[in-house]
């Protein structure tokens, strides 16, 4: 990406429909707008993630960067370092890097959440389990190494 915004020209910043990188999940699918790997941002990540009925990503964290979410259809319970509170339509929540969370469709439709990441090239890790630790940047795909939505 350029040093200087001025000089970068808006086609090369513009992600049409169809060019979202879409992942299915075991949970539901991913579908990534915005981030380096596409190549339309130096700075953030962007995308939409859709969650099952009945279904929830695995407990992570991001190292890297700051996410924000915000809950675009349905209901869901977000899990944050140990504490659950509800979301429905139109809640946002701002989630620091290193806290560990997820989310889990709580609603009779799927889930639909607007996701936003502080970097470009935002990192997931698994919830640590009995002293280990797995880190993954993520594919040029949008998928993690683990499977998990960054939520």
């Amino acid at each position: 990406m350029a040093d200087n915004p001025m000089a970068v020209n808006i086609d090369s910043r513009l992600g049409r429909s169809a060019d979202h990188v879409i992942v299915p999940m075991p949970w539901g699918r991913l579908e990534w707008r915005v981030s380096a790997e596409i190549g339309n941002s130096a700075t953030m990540t962007v995308g939409t993630c859709f969650i099952d009925v009945g279904m929830a990503n695995g407990r992570h964290f991001h190292p890297n960067c700051d996410e924000v979410l915000t809950v675009v259809r349905g209901q869901i319970v977000h899990s944050w370092n140990g504490e659950e509170r509800v979301m429905n339509v139109g809640d946002v929540i701002s989630i620091p890097q290193g806290v560990v969370h997820n989310a889990r469709n709580t609603g009779d439709t799927v889930a639909e959440l607007a996701i936003c990441f502080s970097s470009a090239y935002r990192t997931t890790c698994d919830e640590p389990a009995q002293g280990s630790l797995a880190t993954s940047a993520n594919s040029p795909n949008g998928e993690d190494h683990d499977g998990q939505a960054d939520l």
